[in-house]
């Protein structure tokens, strides 16, 4: 099954964390792996952030990555202090659980397929090298955030 956005495998869980060097620390020991290395979102000449529909150019984090199964990977996400999806998330909710990440082809298309569905997009950009992008989307009837990734073919 395919679903509202064209795929049911969840490829991603997403945690807004105050401290990525503590968090990563933590996650690290619990699953008993390598601490992965600290990396930024990306420059916004390349990103390109919108956020609530306008740039973005200040909203940045640092974000760290475990693969945690076949294709399934645990983000650690640490804001900076600029308006964004995830300095709002830790604003108003703490850290905790910020999303839930789906592998899509066509974004356009299944972000117009999620909003017919009544999710709302709030946050979208380009991988910082530039060979994807990412699609947040609000999913309140879902309980949290939805994030659609496309990987570009090289």
């Amino acid at each position: 099954m395919a679903g509202v956005v064209g795929s049911n495998l969840v490829a991603q869980v997403g945690f807004i964390v105050r401290d990525i060097e503590t968090a990563k620390q933590k996650w690290a020991a619990f699953l008993g792996v390598d601490v992965p290395p600290t990396q930024p979102c990306g420059d916004y000449a390349v990103t390109q952030t919108v956020f609530e529909g306008r740039p973005a150019p200040e909203a940045n984090s640092l974000l760290a990555f475990f693969d945690v199964g076949p294709g399934l990977q645990l983000e650690l996400i640490q804001p900076n202090e600029a308006p964004s999806t995830w300095r709002k998330f830790l604003d108003e909710h703490g850290e905790g659980m910020h999303h839930l990440a789906f592998q899509v082809k066509d974004s356009a298309q299944q972000v117009a397929n999620a909003e017919k569905a009544g999710l709302k997009l709030v946050q979208h950009g380009l991988y910082g090298d530039a060979s994807g992008e990412y699609n947040y989307l609000d999913a309140p009837e879902l309980k949290c955030i939805v994030e659609l990734l496309e990987s570009y073919k090289k």
